[in-house]
């Protein structure tokens, strides 16, 4: 959810953060903004937009846009309508202030009802302009500076925030700070630029060098100086630089027409760089094993735990769902799987024998990093499974893995997902090899068809003209039901969710057994009906589901694998898929539901990659 971008240094900013808000442009926003302190007269200019990026640069055209220093941002709405007024940046009430930032302050009535009775006057609805104005009021009550002033005013704001705030009277300071949602800062080595976002994406271009700020640090940015970082107390820290290597094409189309589809055709080979190095060969007996860092190096306390909990949000629990079976089979180990955003709230029975599992595409995923933060409290071992490298569930995470997919820009998640379920399966594998609760020949015969994977998944993309063409007849559908059963049950959570996030079409999944209970009142000729059906010790009981839909008109799309002729013979509209392991269907079986979501979508004229309403990285509650 919004992005900021923020650069000071030798060069024009503008450039750098227009081009950055484009790679921020996937969090999803509905204004954007940005502002600039012009060199030739220390003049502040400040420009808004509704609607996209592109509307800003149509604004700011034929206007002074020197200077380099400047902040940018891009707005999701939380308090207050997506408007050119509510956008940021945000000025002081003198107008020598100007301030973006992401997250939620929970006090800003109080606050902005105090600055009221002081002579403040607010122009917008937002919290984010009471925060400008308080750090100014602090600044002239105290005769300060503005790095003095941000940590005065944010030791009065309980909330979350990420900001980047600058004075038109010091042209050569960019001050940040952040607490709970994400911000990071690009340095060179000679000091003479730094660059400033919410995630690496607009970073990576200039510099591999990056610095993340973790909450409650305030980060002093001179022209040609050491970077400082502080603490709200004013103590400072060390800044820690990472070094981040972001595969630059991943963020631009490549050719195809949408970030979406590049992605769910990425997955043969991210998944391939998924598994590379933690699939080796044995030097004992030349078959293939699984090495974890992150379990060799935690054997006892994964070994010892009485149960794991795994606690995501969206996608990441649909993945933790085929996780949990996964473990349970392989390991042995009893499994939850709870909502972040609701494990949070619910008091629960978390101690020191437990291993909280934290699953995140980002990283940054509010309720995500809270629940891990609050199990880490009760003494339990945090294991974060993420893709994004340096992100804030990484670094309060005592141990993890990362997916390794890349940079996913595409709103609806596809490659993560695949990335997610892959590591899973890897940790259930070498996890129950270190625990004696997995056969050998089981052990072996996975991994080698894991390995198998990418290339079955090539196969199915393949079939994307069909799946187009199939996709077409349904676009006038107003609601979908998808069906699973064991492993597939959560593909059909995760292909109706597909469908409903970008292509506004209302669709649930359930087990199919479920079905009867309730759901098959809903069915009749009006209503598509997506069966995952390949081969498995359920397959004919979800034959029989199957007969119930038709004998009620349904319209049935069914997944199923390669050379079905029984239910080829009953319904319209197949998709078959290789033949794999049960554990393994959930990759293969999700990807049509991807191509299918994707298409309808299309089809209906919708922006696929930023689906209305949606962020990609939910950073506050």
């Amino acid at each position: 959810m919004c992005g900021i971008v923020g650069y000071i240094g030798t060069k024009e900013a503008y450039p750098i953060l227009i081009k950055g808000l484009k790679r921020l442009e996937y969090r999803g926003y509905d204004s954007a903004g940005c502002a600039l302190i012009s060199e030739n007269n220390a003049v502040l200019n400040v420009y808004k937009a509704k609607g996209k990026v592109s509307d800003l640069e149509a604004v700011a055209s034929n206007n002074d846009i020197t200077g380099t220093l400047g902040i940018a941002h891009t707005r999701w709405a939380t308090h207050g309508v997506p408007s050119e007024v509510n956008a940021h940046p945000h000025l002081s009430q003198s107008g020598n202030l100007t301030l973006v930032h992401n997250g939620i302050i929970e006090n800003y009535g109080t606050l902005r009802d105090q600055l009221k009775d002081r002579g403040y006057d607010f122009k917008s609805e937002t919290d984010t302009e009471v925060l400008v104005q308080l750090i100014e009021y602090v600044m002239v009550t105290n005769d300060c500076d503005l790095p003095t002033a941000v940590r005065g005013a944010l030791k009065q704001v309980f909330g979350a925030y990420a900001i980047a705030v600058v004075d038109k009277r010091n042209p050569e300071v960019l001050v940040a700070a952040r607490k709970s949602s994400p911000l990071a800062v690009g340095v060179v080595d000679d000091c003479s630029e730094y660059f400033l976002a919410s995630d690496a994406s607009p970073i990576a271009e200039y510099t591999k060098q990056i610095v993340y700020l973790n909450d409650e640090e305030v980060a002093v940015i001179k022209r040609g100086e050491k970077l400082h970082v502080l603490k709200l107390n004013g103590e400072e820290t060390d800044a820690e630089v990472k070094e981040v290597n972001v595969d630059l094409s991943m963020l631009d189309h490549e050719g195809y027409p949408h970030f979406m589809l590049k992605e769910i055709f990425d997955q043969p080979n991210v998944l391939k760089d998924c598994m590379r190095g933690r699939i080796v060969e044995s030097p004992y007996s030349h078959e293939p094993q699984v090495i974890l860092s992150a379990v060799t190096n935690n054997r006892r306390q994964l070994l010892q735990a009485k149960r794991i909990v795994i606690v995501s949000c969206g996608t990441s629990w649909h993945a933790g769902l085929i996780g949990k079976q996964l473990i349970e089979h392989f390991c042995r180990i009893p499994v939850e799987v709870a909502y972040a955003s609701e494990f949070r709230y619910s008091d629960p029975v978390i101690g020191p024998d437990d291993v909280v599992m934290a699953i995140s595409q980002s990283g940054e995923t509010a309720d995500t990093l809270a629940a891990i933060q609050l199990a880490k409290e009760r003494g339990a071992l945090i294991f974060g499974i993420v893709n994004g490298v340096g992100s804030s569930i990484a670094r309060e995470s005592d141990t993890g893995t990362y997916i390794h997919v890349g940079p996913e820009i595409g709103v609806a998640s596809t490659k993560a997902f695949t990335g997610q379920v892959t590591v899973l399966t890897l940790l259930a594998l070498a996890l129950g090899m270190a625990k004696g609760t997995v056969e050998q020949d089981e052990y072996e015969e996975t991994i080698k068809e894991l390995q198998r994977i990418p290339e079955k998944i090539e196969k199915i993309l393949k079939q994307n003209d069909k799946i187009k063409e199939m996709a077409s007849t349904f676009t006038f559908a107003h609601n979908f039901l998808y069906l699973g059963r064991g492993w597939n049950y959560p593909v059909a959570l995760e292909g109706a969710l597909k469908l409903k996030e970008i292509s506004y079409i209302h669709a649930e999944g359930y087990p199919a057994a479920e079905m009867k209970h309730g759901p098959i009142a809903l069915v009749d000729a009006e209503m598509p009906v997506v069966f995952i059906a390949t081969h498995h010790k359920l397959y004919q009981k979800i034959i029989s589901n199957m007969q119930e839909v038709i004998s009620r008109h349904g319209r049935i799309i069914a997944v199923v694998t390669e050379g079905d002729e029984q239910v080829k013979n009953m319904v319209h509209d197949v998709i078959e898929v290789p033949q794999t392991l049960a554990c393994l269907a959930p990759l293969l079986s999700v990807i049509p539901l991807q191509l299918l979501s994707y298409h309808v979508a299309v089809a209906k004229g919708l922006n696929v990659d930023q689906p209305r309403n949606l962020a990609k990285s939910v950073t506050v509650e």
